[in-house]
């Protein structure tokens, strides 16, 4: 089959799948799982030359890292040391003697029992992240410890391929002793470090001056490869030189166009990866031996998960957040399909048992969206209301005429006014870590879950006279807009609407003085972009007055159409038609008047 066919088949599939499966709440990720496993050499047949295939598609994930690495700073890297090498270092270490000794008590030789343990006790890299961005957990306590615990992995690959000379032999040329393996691996990366130091920043800029962006998009390309491609020479992960490459560039100029140029090749890639391993999960094992096949990987994803979920608690002290790391890095790791391919040419393993690993660790990657998708429908909520993350603060000392529910970058604007102005006001924010973080600049802010009655009942709701809704979560914020609107109907209510969706689901509820978020901003902007074109200032305040008022009153007109997606889409149509006319009759009345 030409490259021309390869390409529409991955496509194809592509398009069809993740749609449907984004559609029934499973992820993209499970979409891509799905399409692999069907156009594969266990499926349809669409495509056999699997190996060739995940080689090319390893660089989405090469391109994971490097953007990772942008949003890095160095001096942020050297604060998550404790998790990298703390956390990181226990959980493979943890892990991989476990595992190595259920290996062995399975009657595995001694070489092969701790290539498997080890090897099985990395996660991927590709699937936990994809699955962390998608829930916009990046950032989160878990999603940062179990980033630091990735990275952590990735280094540990490292003393892996340098064990295998030790515990095998090979008939192909060996790459020296373990210690001469290691010693190239620290010069590669300290080749990286200083080339990334010292001479990228200068080449960029010298790219920057043809203004090109065809050639700035080639060299951005040609770094991450390039960077890949000399790290994987001495044995190390590509994803690692490429992040760290990343680190080195986060804070230089070009970070911003970096990460717009790479952007659309990493998503094309990793998706292109996840379809690869998809292909690679060998059905037909899996129907000849589903006992087994389907033991291991319970087996597998039980194990590492109390681990992680063991790590968790001594980190957080509480279940949510280590039920969450468990949960997102439970899976076996792309990089066991590399170790596991060089233990055989080495002969530590044989190629039967091979194969049945690189099976478990993909079945344990298809396994994980499942996983994570029921964890978060029906368990993380449970666990949330079981055990907050402390107990809710007490009731302010005395009674404020504003209440503020969400001190994010909404409520806090709204506090520092009402501050400025000596307006007493109680702040309520349900993210103990955001409270902490705004408690160190010297502001009070009260823990807790503004949706619910005794919470506002203790913060004196009863006697206020305003209640600020400028929470993020719009599922959160109109909760608590109920409860409010029930309990407390004489609170006048100034709400912060996130899109045009949540400000119809607010006048639903009768909320009507809102603001949605960026409809203010976006106006100032384009005022000032008429005064630029030579409109004067009176002009442009009349325009943009005018479609203000236009667009208000469309929303407004436009939310008893919500779930009417028709009816929304010919008020818009009307809308736009209405605006052209509206402004050609201003047009004309002033050249009448001119």
């Amino acid at each position: 089959m030409s490259f021309l066919h390869h390409a529409l088949v991955f496509l194809a599939a592509a398009v069809v799948a993740v749609p449907l499966f984004k559609r029934l709440g499973l992820g993209s990720v499970l979409g891509y799982l799905a399409a692999g496993a069907v156009i594969g050499p266990y499926g349809a047949r669409l495509i056999s030359d699997v190996d060739s295939i995940l080689h090319v598609a390893e660089l989405g994930v090469v391109l994971l890292l490097f953007l990772i690495g942008l949003e890095l700073q160095p001096a942020r890297l050297w604060q998550l040391r404790r998790s990298v090498f703390g956390m990181g270092g226990a959980q493979v270490m943890a892990t991989g003697l476990l595992l190595t000794g259920v290996a062995w008590a399975l009657g595995l030789p001694p070489g092969a029992a701790l290539v498997s343990g080890f090897g099985l006790s990395l996660s991927s890299t590709a699937f936990a992240l994809q699955l962390l961005a998608e829930r916009n957990q990046l950032t989160t306590e878990h999603g940062r410890l179990a980033f630091g615990i990735l990275l952590f992995q990735d280094l540990a690959v490292i003393p892996l391929l340098a064990l295998l000379p030790l515990l095998g032999h090979s008939t192909e040329p060996s790459a020296g002793p373990g210690w001469l393996v290691g010693l190239k691996a620290v010069a590669a990366l300290a080749l990286v470090v200083v080339a990334g130091r010292y001479v990228l920043r200068p080449v960029f800029r010298v790219v920057a001056s043809f203004h090109s962006q065809e050639l700035f998009t080639a060299t951005a390309l040609l770094v991450v490869v390039g960077t890949a491609a000399l790290v994987s020479t001495v044995g190390l992960s590509m994803a690692l030189g490429a992040f760290l490459a990343g680190v080195l560039l986060a804070e230089s100029e070009y970070r911003h166009e970096l990460e717009a140029d790479i952007e659309p090749f990493k998503g094309l890639l990793l998706g292109l990866f996840f379809i690869a391993v998809g292909m690679s999960v060998n059905l037909s094992l899996i129907a000849t031996r589903p006992w087994l096949v389907t033991g291991l990987v319970l087996g597998l994803t039980a194990l590492k998960a109390l681990v992680l979920y063991g790590l968790g608690r001594f980190a957080f002290r509480r279940n949510e957040p280590s039920w969450s790391l468990a949960v997102v890095i439970s899976q076996g790791g792309e990089f066991a399909f590399v170790l596991f391919s060089l233990a055989v040419s080495f002969q530590v393993m044989d190629r039967a048992l091979a194969d049945l690993l690189v099976g478990v660790v993909g079945l344990s990657m298809a396994v994980t969206p499942f996983l994570s998708a029921a964890y978060e429908r029906w368990v993380r909520p449970r666990l949330a209301k079981a055990g907050p993350a402390r107990e809710y603060d007490v009731s302010p000392d005395a009674d404020h005429p504003v209440i503020i529910a969400g001190m994010g970058r909404v409520g806090q604007v709204v506090g520092r006014l009402l501050r400025a102005k000596r307006i007493g006001f109680t702040a309520i924010d349900a993210s103990a870590e955001h409270i902490d973080f705004i408690r160190r600049f010297g502001n009070k802010v009260f823990y807790g879950d503004a949706s619910r009655l005794d919470l506002l009942r203790s913060a004196r709701a009863d006697k206020a006279r305003v209640f600020v809704l400028a929470i993020d979560d719009i599922e959160a914020s109109l909760r608590t807009a109920r409860t409010v609107k029930e309990h407390f109907p004489h609170l006048a209510i100034y709400a912060r609407a996130r899109n045009r969706l949540h400000a119809y689901k607010l006048i639903e509820l009768g909320i009507t003085h809102f603001m949605r978020e960026t409809f203010d901003s976006s106006l100032v902007l384009a005022e000032d972009v008429l005064q630029a074109l030579g409109l004067t200032y009176s002009e442009t305040r009349r325009v943009v007055e005018r479609f203000r008022e236009y667009d208000d009153a469309m929303v407004r007109e436009s939310a008893q159409y919500l779930g009417d997606d028709k009816a929304l889409m010919q008020m818009a149509a009307r809308a736009r038609e209405e605006l052209e006319r509206i402004f050609e009759q201003d047009a004309a009345e002033e050249k009448k008047s001119a």
